[in-house]
């Protein structure tokens, strides 16, 4: 059928007066219209991950611990999805956060990442600056992106936050330092405002709060990617109301614990420490609700690795794995089995997953959330997001832990672990504390698993050669 539609002088010009008249009041309302679409229906989600340091498995109310007070993490994760099966890549600061930041096993950058990089040794290295990191993804994305704690990737510029995707930098670039008057290991003075050292008087907790707090309300009316890595509860273990240690030129080599009067009960400190770390989560996450950005904002909590039991020279009853073997820097579950909360209200459902996820994984899954093409990238973890927002299962696959001569390899329930020169083989379903090696009984599993981890080991080292 067609229709024919004649022209009408009059008629146009009524619609052309119309429209003259009206057009003052219908833009302002179209746009207004455009904006709130903007902001709602279209607005990239905030990223805030705090991660704390040597935070043991149960030091936490919500994983069990009836030592420490901890009401905000705890209201974290009944407002969220709580990992009982998530793994640091490491069990060591330094290389969980290369895993974390760029999605990749660290080792492929070298074996010094194996573990925590050195003040002596490494002071003129870190990252290597041609790793991609997510923050630089989503600064390019248009994000604003905010490091505020204890980056340990390098003690000095051009090793700096700055250089690796991050608009702001406010902390300390070294593993550890006094809590009050902020002096690294080494004697040197460690608090730094993106590349300039820039002394700052309070307790390390608290500025990195702080700081996190104001880049938040600086950055409100876009997307932020917040990347706080706390220094608790790494030693010094120094809570609040305990005295400063360290004075600028001494070496503390020897001497990096803290005043500590009782060093068979470190634990006083620790439970001090853990408070205040639980005060900066609920000060951010009041912020958030505050600015009503938390519907916006997926917030991720978690631990770079398991906690110190005890530590040479006498320390004992510092921090709490539960029911986990071993302690920080080892390769069974107490060294990398951390506590990890993700929350985003109306997009993650309440509960408890017993998944198994990776450091590695933050890097797809932020990517993923924000929209970033990740172009030839291939990141070694995977999307967690439609287990986060669906709870769809995570592929199979293999997760492997390197230290120096140490190593493990877990394939489902099953781990492989090979430390003072002993293999050892777990079923960690029955055998969450990893007491009965079955390794002479199943020589079958042994070789497959042995074989995947040479494989692995193998391809990691390659992907080394470049930087060595």
């Amino acid at each position: 059928m067609n229709v024919t539609i004649e022209s009408n002088p009059g008629h146009t010009q009524r619609i052309s007066s119309y429209l003259r008249k009206r057009l003052p009041i219908l833009i302002p309302a179209i746009t207004a219209f455009l904006l709130t679409l903007s902001s709602s229906t279209l607005a990239r989600p905030n990223i805030v991950f705090i991660m704390a340091d040597d935070l043991g498995y149960g030091d936490l109310g919500c994983y069990g611990s009836t030592i420490n007070n901890t009401p905000n993490i705890d209201t974290l994760a009944a407002s969220g999805l709580r990992f009982t099966d998530f793994h640091s890549s490491g069990p060591m600061c330094t290389p969980t956060r290369v895993a974390t930041l760029t999605g990749m096993y660290q080792q492929r950058f070298g074996p010094k990442f194996d573990g925590a990089i050195s003040g002596v040794r490494d002071y003129d290295s870190g990252l290597p600056l041609e790793a991609i990191t997510i923050a630089e993804l989503l600064q390019e994305k248009g994000y604003s992106t905010g490091c505020f704690g204890k980056w340990h990737l390098g003690y000095k510029p051009p090793f700096f936050p700055l250089n690796q995707g991050f608009d702001e930098f406010r902390g300390l670039g070294s593993g550890d330092g006094d809590f009050f008057n902020h002096i690294d290991r080494s004697g040197r003075e460690d608090w730094w405002k993106d590349n300039e050292r820039l002394p700052e008087e309070g307790y390390t907790t608290d500025l990195i709060t702080r700081h996190s707090i104001d880049f938040i309300k600086r950055h409100q009316n876009k997307p932020f990617f917040l990347y706080v890595p706390h220094l608790a509860i790494h030693f010094p273990w120094q809570g609040p109301d305990d005295p400063p240690h360290r004075v600028k030129g001494t070496d503390y080599a020897n001497d990096k614990w803290g005043v500590i009067p009782d060093r068979s009960n470190v634990a006083p400190h620790v439970k001090s420490m853990i408070q205040a770390l639980d005060d900066s989560v609920g000060k951010i996450l009041g912020t958030l609700e505050a600015l009503n950005l938390t519907k916006n904002t997926l917030v991720v909590f978690t631990s770079d690795n398991g906690g110190y039991l005890t530590y040479s020279g006498g320390f004992k009853n510092i921090s709490s794995n539960g029911p986990l073997r071993a302690q920080k820097s080892s390769i069974y579950e107490g060294g990398h089995r951390v506590p990890t909360i993700v929350s985003w209200p109306g997009k993650i459902r309440p509960g408890e997953t017993e998944q198994t996820a990776h450091s590695t994984d933050w890097f797809p899954t932020f990517a993923n959330l924000a929209s970033v093409s990740i172009g030839n990238i291939q990141p070694d973890g995977v999307d967690l997001l439609p287990l986060l927002t669906q709870r769809q299962p995570l592929p199979e696959r293999n997760l492997f832990w390197r230290k120096s001569d140490a190593w493990a390899v877990r394939s489902g329930p099953w781990k492989l672990t090979f430390e003072r020169s002993q293999l050892g083989l777990y079923h960690l379903e029955n055998d969450l504390g990893e007491t009965v090696d079955l390794a002479d009984s199943m020589p079958e599993k042994v070789d497959a698993l042995r074989s995947a981890w040479e494989k692995w080991a193998e391809d990691v080292n390659r992907s080394a050669e470049q930087y060595q």
